[in-house]
């Protein structure tokens, strides 16, 4: 599934059990590595991040009514070079020294306590009602977009707008460029417009 989710198709979907979107990520990474396609935790957990956009979990009320429980979008936090170079600005041995600590701290803690991805609910089931209560990210909405016609995007960029405040560049640019640019008539200039 990870693997065709990669490469494949446009999109993936499939069900799982896990109670909680982290333990969704470490059950489909241990699944990974039991099947031999991964040695390394991290690598595998990258891939995993790299394929989940959303979950969609459901739940069961005790009537045994299924609804959705909430949205869950998965954001993979990319991997900055934060090192700086300040230690050649250093006079001393010593603040040289300083310097070539902080980086090495930094390392090393990118090393071991690296965060792959946060996750953040989008849509929440409370007292018989849903209820928004994060953005989706820039990137998922601009992804979104590119997949829909431009009714769907239309109405959709309304929805970003009024729900988060927030205007949809690439389809606001898209309005500009067509508000701005005439359609030229082609064939002979009327009458009219040889007079003028």
């Amino acid at each position: 599934m990870i693997q065709s989710a990669q490469v494949a198709s446009k999109f993936t979907l499939f069900t799982h059990h896990a109670k909680t979107f982290p333990d969704l990520v470490t059950a489909l990474r241990n699944s990974m590595l039991r099947a031999g396609v991964f040695k390394d935790e991290k690598t595998a957990e990258e891939q995993v991040v790299s394929v989940l956009n959303f979950d969609i979990h459901l739940a069961k009320n005790f009537k045994g009514k299924r609804y959705v429980e909430r949205v869950t979008e998965c954001i993979p936090v990319e991997d900055k070079n934060e090192y700086t170079f300040e230690h050649r600005k250093e006079k001393t041995l010593e603040g040289k020294l300083d310097k070539f600590m902080d980086n090495a701290t930094y390392y090393f803690t990118k090393s071991t306590n690296r965060e792959l991805y946060k996750h953040v609910n989008i849509l929440e089931y409370h007292d018989g009602e849903y209820i928004l209560t994060n953005k989706i990210s820039d990137a998922n909405i601009k992804e979104m977009i590119n997949n829909m016609d431009e009714t769907d995007a239309e109405e959709f960029a309304k929805f970003v707008q009024k729900h988060w405040n927030t205007k949809v560049k690439q389809f606001e640019e898209e309005t500009e460029k067509a508000q701005k640019t005439e359609t030229k008539k082609r064939g002979r200039k009327t009458k009219t417009e040889v007079e003028s």
